[in-house]
């Protein structure tokens, strides 16, 4: 049977490679067996089938030397094609290469680089040697999705020590089921440390998201994936919900990422990870549809998938599905990125519109329970956060005579009042705020980025301090003592972002954008998408926008913020995105002070 499958010769070339190329010689002892060669013939006949060979139509591989190259260059959309296009044999060595060299890309702790793990691991078990009684697992993994994907116990015990040292060193991670199954790939082809680096390099991520570290975030996730499927798999949940009308969505949706996890054969697996290490996790929601129209389709044709067996439990029937999967991993890639209208843009849009609608439920659920201080927590500020003001440094302004005794009594805490130097806002302006921006940023420490009483009044200037910042917090007093701004949701650098045709991006930013007014209103307008689900438009988001001559904030029938490249005259309109009225009453407005923050940490 081994025979038929890889054939002898090639067989014994495959094992050769393995142990001294393919897997790190240290991993090597992780694994119960060759990788997914099993002792009985049936076995290999059901495992191996990604390894059957056609002589003379193999396709010409891009080696790792090629793609580093292009990762030296910053060329990632060439790189992006490649891993989407490059088919690589299971038992191909270039994953051992290939797969730190994309999760580096997104690391940011740079002290992490040498020997910071293993300081780590001694720091947090006193020792650098394996234990041989089980490790206790941090609060934040799932124990019913450890997915070991056939490793041994000491590699399962090697999991266990990474994920324990990744929540000592990040204890802002308070729910990722994922986080184990994605440890146990990445200990099928490197070494402990080089896995636990592609897991700090992922979890730090500040540009995509691969991985969810909160309960909130999770359950966004789910959330927006169903979001998705609603308009890219119409006639799949259409069906769906025919044969099963007493079944909640939702209920099916939950489970969505075990779809691919727990269900998707291995050879499908790691290709998708050739893709997710460098996407992010877009790639798993293509897939995700996929599936989902996939199985549609066998419930029209095979038996095996009929209504009856299916309608009380699809979540269940999904997942099994998955384990058959009818298409190669190629045919899946292929059809995942075949989508049309699913841009990182639409995704964020998604995303974000699905989670500040389940902050503002917790909110309003919440009432007066005790306020808790984590990532996760959906609440208003809490007085954690209220001291998180008074270091906002040149941000208070307490005019002499209005100092009120509670002025006085904060002025004498930690944080001296009389070292703040700001022209823009007074203290209670600031607390109302504070109040207004996404509970996650309260639990930053802000920080002056830009000023025109020190930098100037340079629009150049402002971006070469402000660019690369995400969030940040633009606070404008007019020459009429008027004083309103925005938060901005993304970096101003986007103003440079091409699309697929190579043309810059007029608007960027995302639905978590908003505008307010602190005199002589006091008044937030969020984006006007937050309030349901209908299609407003694009008009509706036009977010942020700049070049080398202006500055726009808010757009549709009016700019809600437009400023002069000399950041001196600038004008406020109603605008569709934010639904708002101008922001000061004469519309052109002379600028007194304009003031930028940034969050140190996010």
């Amino acid at each position: 049977m081994v025979g038929k499958v890889l054939g002898i010769r090639e067989l014994e070339q495959f094992s050769s490679r393995r142990s001294s190329i393919y897997v790190d010689p240290e991993c090597e002892k992780f694994f119960e067996l060759p990788l997914f060669i099993a002792a009985s013939s049936n076995d290999i006949t059901t495992k191996c089938q990604c390894w059957q060979f056609s002589p003379g139509k193999e396709p010409a591989l891009r080696s790792f030397t090629e793609i580093q190259q292009l990762l030296q260059q910053n060329k990632k959309r060439d790189v992006k094609n490649i891993l989407r296009e490059n088919s690589w044999p299971i038992n191909s060595p270039i994953r051992s290469q290939l797969w730190p060299a994309l999760c580096a890309q997104h690391l940011t702790k740079q002290n992490m680089l040498d020997g910071f793990y293993w300081e780590m691991v001694h720091q947090v078990f006193g020792t650098t040697e394996l234990s041989e009684k089980p490790i206790m697992l941090p609060a934040f993994v799932d124990a019913t999705h450890c997915l070991p994907y056939h490793l041994t116990s000491t590699g399962r015990a090697v999991a266990d020590r990474i994920v324990n040292v990744l929540g000592y060193d990040c204890p802002d991670i308070t729910y990722s089921p994922v986080l184990y199954p994605i440890t146990s790939l990445l200990l099928h082809f490197m070494s402990e440390e080089e896995a636990y680096l592609c897991l700090a390099g992922l979890v730090g991520s500040k540009e995509k998201t691969f991985i969810n570290q909160t309960k909130l975030q999770h359950e966004v996730t789910w959330k927006t994936v169903m979001q998705i499927a609603k308009k890219h798999t119409k006639s799949a949940i259409a069906y769906f919900q025919r044969i099963c009308p007493g079944q909640k969505l939702e209920r099916v949706f939950m489970d969505w990422c075990w779809w691919i996890l727990a269900g998707l054969p291995f050879q499908h697996l790691v290709r998708i990870m050739d893709c997710y290490f460098h996407e992010g996790i877009k790639v798993l929601y293509r897939v995700a549809l996929v599936i989902l129209n996939l199985f549609h389709k066998e419930c029209q044709s095979n038996n095996e998938w009929s209504p009856d067996n299916i309608k009380n439990d699809i979540g269940n029937a999904l997942i099994k599905f998955c384990k058959k999967i009818p298409v190669s991993p190629a045919k899946l890639l292929h059809a995942a990125f075949s989508i049309r209208g699913l841009s990182t843009q639409y995704i964020s849009r998604i995303f974000i519109k699905t989670e500040m609608l389940l902050k503002s439920r917790s909110a309003l659920n919440s009432g007066s329970k005790q306020l808790i201080k984590s990532r996760s927590s959906d609440n208003l500020p809490t007085s954690q956060s209220q001291v998180n003001i008074q270091m906002m440094s040149h941000t208070l302004t307490i005019r002499e005579g209005e100092k009120s005794p509670g002025h006085r009594a904060i002025a004498m805490g930690v944080y001296p009042i009389h070292n703040l130097k700001s022209q823009v806002c007074k203290n209670e302006d600031l607390f109302t705020l504070w109040s207004w921006l996404p509970v996650r940023i309260t639990m930053y420490q802000p920080v002056l980025l830009y000023t025109t009483e020190e930098h100037g009044c340079s629009l150049t200037t402002f971006y070469v301090r402000v660019e690369q910042h995400e969030p940040t917090l633009l606070m404008i007093k007019t020459c009429n003592n008027e004083v309103f701004g925005a938060y901005c949701s993304s970096r101003w650098f986007e103003r440079n972002v091409k699309d697929d045709k190579g043309q810059r991006q007029a608007y960027f930013g995302t639905g978590e954008t908003f505008l307010f007014s602190l005199y002589p209103e006091r008044a937030k307008y969020p984006w006007v998408g937050i309030e349901g689900d209908r299609d407003l438009g694009h008009s509706s988001e036009l977010f942020m926008a700049a070049d080398s001559k202006m500055i726009t904030i808010g757009g549709g029938e009016g700019q809600a913020i437009w400023m002069d490249e000399n950041i001196r005259f600038g004008k406020t309109d109603g605008c569709k995105t934010f639904n708002n009225p101008p922001l000061c009453p004469s519309g052109d407005f002379e600028i007194r002070v304009l003031e930028v923050y940034g969050f140190v940490g996010v």
